[in-house]
């Protein structure tokens, strides 16, 4: 195929044909289907739609209720996850990586999906490559390949030579024909094995999950126990079947796990707008429990812009004539690295005439130009130098502790790339790194959080320490050069002592990442290279930056869309709220599940009839439960994880189920005998009771109260009332403005907090608080 033109119209479409067209980055979100699949297709869908068939029997429309309320809530959580979905994919393309690309009509930019086999990419520094292929024309580049082999030293490519995808331009330009695409591509095979791994894993819906487990196992058996019960004490079968329903409505918590993956949703989406697109869900949670944060110094604590922080003239020269040489010979060279580009911000051009140039070469560690007869090179002294004397070395030692990057600027009598003959230094050229903008407040609070932060590079540890130092990051002084290790690395010792680590290989960050886990520490990772995708992935959770590579982006939890690592504080924030709050409110939901489970086993043993219709659970459920649970989900909540969630839950949600169970017991056995009350109106009573003591459990969710949360307590209360007053007939509730019933239930019902607050005190805070629930 001719060089000098691309491929046509008709041979990208042959390509297309043929399934040799490249993969688009993998989604950061489900598909639709998938939306639907997991919201409509659960075991508590199927157990409500066949009592729902049940129900239908009998001829008891309005007791199918119940399933409205199911419906509901499906959509909402079906609604809400596409609103996330929809949000997140219009922030996802705005990170995508487009890629120059000759094709026979000329030059078009086209995202990585678009190219197909054979196609031309023109690549420039910095670029990645989205697919395997080989040089086809170039005046030199350098690779850095160390995907492959691990080593950070890029590689020299001339025309004909392979190039791998993932693999990075760090210097010069070339055009590349694509050779393999999709999923026969390097990183395409690589990011495939990384992410065959486990997905992130959730402490909150593992709990909420074990729980649903347990009663998966119990739900059935006891309601065709209960059932069995209830024809065998001369129950009607519609009576039986109502009963059952009820009972097995009771123990289904299906809007706790809703509601966590709604407060998920919410949270990706409030992020989204924060410019952070979250790859899973659970993510969010996981970031909220992170107690050790590991840093690349490069766009984390630093910007990754360098800058000029001082000229040092030597032998004799002044300062502007230094300058003066410094700034014909970066312009003259014409390399685009960035520190020629701090360079040519800082310094004049004098518009030097170049004759000879030597570009830049990561293995040479300098570049060189000559013009007028005379020959000057810039980079690393220790390079140029055959040797460095002693007292040079130790100001260049001193300069590289305070954080500078240390060049130097040279008068040599040969420019050849294996021979500079004789050096003479005309100055010292010293570059920093520019600490990033919020840096150190972003890390203070971090800190404050008790988030301990370690610094992992590939740079000299002296100067990432210092980088450390000026960020505010603590112990920075405990720092590590791993390339100074031998193979046997005892990685459990230098995670508990050293805070930097530099001259870290791939497989190394991995290392520190398992030694920190295996310290039972929940660990996040930053980078933004290919080579950290070993540890993002080990990661307890991984932050990768929109500049990154794309093999990082697809498997990190995270991507910062404009690589600013401040945004990390609100998913923190975010993460806390979910976990904060589901661990407040799932007390409400599991308060109706330990009282029915009870009431169940219970009735089982009993003539009366059970005393609860479906019907009469909404009210409870929507009032005390639902519509609350809903807001306080949602509200601010920012404070550090307990990582006490079952009991937190119990010490609510078993005190209050033991008030109920016992309000219902009062209620069947001394209502019906001493005061003659009939089923309508002892199922009335136990209606009433729960409700009170529901409201009460939810005043105690609510803590600390403000206006708003009370008043919401209050409207619930209010509106739970108007219920029995108005929609009595329409939740098979008896009128209970009646004084034989009042002198009856005015009592119990005066006697709700208190009661509630002793089987607290006795139960929640005395046994339960006590239990290991780990």
């Amino acid at each position: 195929m001719p060089i000098s033109q691309g491929l046509t119209a008709k041979q990208v479409q042959q390509r297309i044909d043929a399934g040799q067209q490249n993969e688009p980055a993998p989604s950061l979100t489900r598909s639709i289907k998938e939306i639907f699949r997991d919201n409509l297709l659960t075991w508590f869908n199927l157990i409500n739609l066949v009592l729902g068939a049940l129900v239908l029997i009998t001829g008891s429309y309005k007791n199918e209720l119940f399933l409205g309320v199911v419906i509901v809530n499906t959509a909402i959580g079906i609604i809400q996850e596409i609103r996330s979905k929809h949000q997140i994919d219009k922030m996802s393309l705005l990170s995508e990586s487009t890629y120059q690309v000759q094709r026979a009509e000329g030059t078009v930019q086209l995202h990585q999906d678009a190219i197909v086999q054979d196609d031309l990419l023109v690549m420039q520094r910095g670029d990645q490559l989205p697919v395997d292929g080989i040089v086809r024309v170039t005046n030199g580049i350098e690779v850095d390949e160390s995907q492959i082999t691990g080593e950070a030293t890029p590689i020299t490519k001339q025309t004909g030579d392979t190039v791998v995808s993932g693999s990075f331009l760090v210097s010069g330009q070339a055009v590349v024909q694509a050779t393999h695409v999709g999923a026969k591509s390097f990183i395409n095979t690589l990011s495939g094995e990384v992410q065959s791994g486990e997905s992130t894993n959730s402490q909150l819906l593992n709990t909420i999950n074990r729980i649903i487990k347990i009663l998966t196992i119990v739900i059935v058996p006891l309601g065709a126990i209960l059932f069995v019960s209830r024809l065998l004490n001369h129950s009607s079968i519609n009576q039986a079947i109502l009963g059952t329903t009820a009972a097995m409505i009771g123990m289904i918590p299906e809007g706790l796990v809703l509601l966590t993956s709604v407060s998920l949703a919410v949270s990706a989406m409030n992020l989204a707008h924060h410019r952070v697109l979250v790859r899973e869900l659970p993510a969010i949670e996981g970031l909220a429990r992170v107690d050790v944060l590991g840093l690349d110094k490069t766009g984390t604590i630093t910007s990754g812009k360098l800058q000029l922080s001082k000229i040092i003239p030597l032998n004799h020269q002044t300062l502007d004539q230094v300058k003066l040489i410094v700034g014909g010979t970066i312009n003259a060279i014409g390399d685009d690295n960035e520190t020629a580009r701090a360079l040519n911000s800082a310094l004049a051009d004098p518009g030097w005439q170049a004759t000879q140039v030597v570009p830049f070469s990561s293995a040479r560690k300098w570049s060189g130009v000559r013009v007028e007869q005379q020959n000057y090179v810039i980079g690393a002294p220790e390079f140029m130098l055959k040797q460095v004397p002693a007292e040079l070395a130790k100001q260049i030692e001193g300069y590289a502790a305070d954080g500078l990057r240390v060049l130097c600027i040279a008068q040599t009598s040969e420019l050849q790339p294996d021979n500079l003959g004789e050096v003479t230094l005309l100055g010292l050229i010293l570059i920093e790194d520019e600490i990033r903008e919020n840096a150190v407040e972003t890390f203070r609070y971090f800190q404050n959080q008790d988030v301990a932060l370690k610094v992992i590079s590939g740079d000299n540890p002296t100067t990432v320490a210092n980088i450390a130092s000026r960020a505010g990051i603590k112990h920075w002084d405990k720092l590590i050069d791993m390339s100074s290790l031998g193979d046997d690395i005892d990685y459990d010792q230098l995670v508990a002592k050293y805070t930097v680590f530099g001259r870290v290989t791939p497989t190394q960050k991995k290392q520190l990442v398992m030694a920190w886990q295996r310290a039972d520490h929940t660990v996040a990772m930053t980078g933004d290279g290919v080579n950290d995708i070993l540890a993002l992935r080990q990661a307890d959770c991984g932050i990768a930056m929109a500049s990154g590579s794309e093999a990082t982006k697809s498997i990190a939890d995270f991507v910062l869309v404009d690589s600013n690592f401040d945004a990390m504080l609100n998913v923190l924030n975010e993460g806390r709220r979910v976990i904060n709050n589901i661990e407040r409110v799932a007390a409400l939901y599991l308060i109706k599940t330990m009282y029915s489970v009870a009431l169940s086993l219970i009735f089982i043993f009993m003539s009366n009839g059970y005393p609860f219709q479906p019907i009469q659970l909404t009210p409870i459920s929507v009032l005390t439960v639902g519509i609350p649970t809903f807001f306080l989900a949602l509200e601010p909540n920012y404070q550090r994880i307990s990582g006490q969630f079952m009991r937190q839950v119990m010490v609510i949600a078993a005190p209050a189920a033991i008030c109920v169970v016992t309000y219902i017991l009062v209620i069947d056995l001394f209502g019906g005998v001493q005061f003659n009350l009939n089923y309508a109106e002892t199922s009335t009573l136990s209606v009433l009771l729960t409700g009170a003591v529901c409201l009460v459990a939810l005043l105690m969710v609510a803590r600390p109260l403000n206006r708003l949360k009370l008043g919401l307590v209050v409207l619930m209360g209010g509106c739970f009332v108007l219920i029995f007053v108005f929609f009595g007939k329409l939740f098979s509730l008896e009128g209970i403005f009646n004084w034989a019933m009042a002198l009856f239930y005015l009592p119990l019902l005066a006697s709700v907090y208190p009661f509630f607050y002793l089987v607290q005190e006795i139960v929640g805070k005395r046994i339960l608080a006590r239990i290991d629930w780990r």
